[in-house]
């Protein structure tokens, strides 16, 4: 599992949301025992990304690796990416409702905190993502 200092100076560089980054990363591990964790480039910033998987853009010719799960910190909030789609709906767009105070996008949960989000509906939908891909049955992988 991905880890050291290079992480924990990315929870660091985070100031005033670093505890609810490690919280968050916390929630998911626990959800996830032994899901992969590691910095993974997104656009000009890096992101802590869990359990890279085979992934092809649309506008792409070749296949790469891809978080299932990326973990970010905005300017104004905190960014959960959720990469699965499970029976052709977004797991984060599907499940919005029982997320607590949350913004959803199709594969994004966004949050100001953590105590803002049902921390069990947050833990379950990290199962789900993990056992559909698992299954083979992610239709966001390639």
């Amino acid at each position: 599992m991905g880890g050291g200092a290079d992480v924990d100076d990315w929870f660091a560089a985070a100031g005033t949301r670093e505890a609810d980054l490690r919280a968050t990363d916390a929630l998911i591990r626990g959800a996830a025992p032994g899901i992969d964790r590691q910095l993974v480039p997104m656009g000009r910033a890096q992101v802590l990304g869990y359990g890279l998987m085979p992934y092809r853009p649309r506008s792409a010719k070749e296949t790469t690796m891809w978080p299932l799960l990326a973990l970010a910190a905005q300017k104004r909030h905190l960014s959960l990416y959720v990469s699965a789609v499970v029976d052709g709906a977004y797991l984060a767009e599907a499940r919005a409702a029982q997320l607590g105070r949350v913004s959803c996008g199709r594969s994004c949960i966004r949050f100001t905190a953590l105590d803002r989000v049902d921390a069990a509906a947050l833990a379950q939908l990290v199962r789900d993502a993990v056992a559909s891909t698992a299954r083979g049955e992610n239709g966001f992988s390639a």
